[in-house]
C-alpha cells in the first residue's frame, strides 16, 4: 500500500522543521560555547533528540558548521545584494558598512556565528571557493581595491587588505559593542544605526583623497 501524497509532504515538512531546530540549537550553542566544546550529542539532547537521529540529517559536525555558514552568508549577502551594482567603489564601501552594521544589529546571532565565532583550523568540508567568510571578505576587499585603482583613496593607504581590514575593524566594533553592552544602563548609547552611518562617513573622509585645487 503507497504512502498518500498528503502523508509524504506532512514527512518532509516535519523533516525540514527538525534540521530547523538542530541548525538553531547549534548556532547558539557554537556562539555561546566555542567549536570544541559543542558536540553533537550536546546539540541532540538540547533539543532533545538522541544522537543518532541528529547524523540522519547532519554527517558530523563539520558538515553542520558548513550548511550553518552558508545559510547566514546567503542572510547576510541578502543585505549586500543590491550594493553590489554601485558603480562608485568610495559610495559602494560606504553603503557596505552601512549594511553590514544594519545586518548584525537585525541577526545578532547570526552575526556572532559568523564573525565572533572561533572555527576549527581545518578547513570544514566543501570550504573554499565560494566559502562564506572568504567570500564576504571578498566582496569587501574588492570594493577598496577598486577605490585604490579609481585614485580615490590618499596615497598611503595603497594595500587593499589593509583598508579593507581598517573598514571592517571600524564597523565589527560598532556591532559588538551592541550586541555585548547595549543592555548596560551605565552608557548613554546612542542609535546604532545613526552612529553607524556617523562612523561610515567619517571614516570615508579620513580615506579619500582630497579634490585637487
Amino acid at each position: 500500500m503507497t504512502k498518500s501524497v498528503p502523508s509524504l509532504e506532512r514527512r518532509q515538512r516535519e523533516r525540514v522543521q527538525t534540521r530547523q531546530k538542530i541548525l538553531d540549537a547549534a548556532r547558539r550553542m557554537f556562539v555561546q560555547r566555542g567549536y570544541d566544546a559543542t558536540t553533537m550529542r550536546a546539540i541532540a539532547a538540547k533539543i532533545g533528540y538522541t544522537p543518532t537521529a541528529i547524523y540522519h540529517h547532519f554527517e558530523d559536525k563539520e558538515a553542520l558548521v558548513a550548511e550553518l555558514s552558508a545559510l547566514d552568508f546567503r542572510a547576510f549577502a541578502q543585505a549586500l545584494q543590491d550594493i553590489g551594482a554601485v558603480a562608485d567603489p568610495v559610495e559602494r564601501l560606504r553603503r557596505t558598512g552601512r549594511a553590514y552594521v544594519a545586518f548584525g544589529v537585525a541577526n545578532p546571532m547570526h552575526y556572532q556565528f559568523l564573525f565572533m565565532t572561533r572555527r576549527p583550523k581545518g578547513r570544514p568540508k566543501g570550504a573554499g571557493q565560494g566559502d562564506p567568510g572568504e567570500d564576504a571578505y571578498g566582496f569587501l576587499r574588492q570594493t577598496c581595491a577598486d577605490a585604490i585603482a579609481a585614485g580615490r583613496l590618499r596615497p598611503e593607504f595603497a594595500d587593499a587588505d589593509e583598508v579593507a581590514q581598517i573598514a571592517w575593524g571600524a564597523m565589527h566594533g560598532l556591532v559588538a559593542l551592541h550586541i555585548a553592552k547595549v543592555d548596560d544602563p551605565w552608557i548613554h548609547w546612542r542609535d546604532v544605526s545613526e552612529t553607524a552611518g556617523k562612523a561610515c562617513d567619517a571614516l570615508i573622509r579620513g580615506l579619500v583623497r582630497e579634490p585637487e585645487a
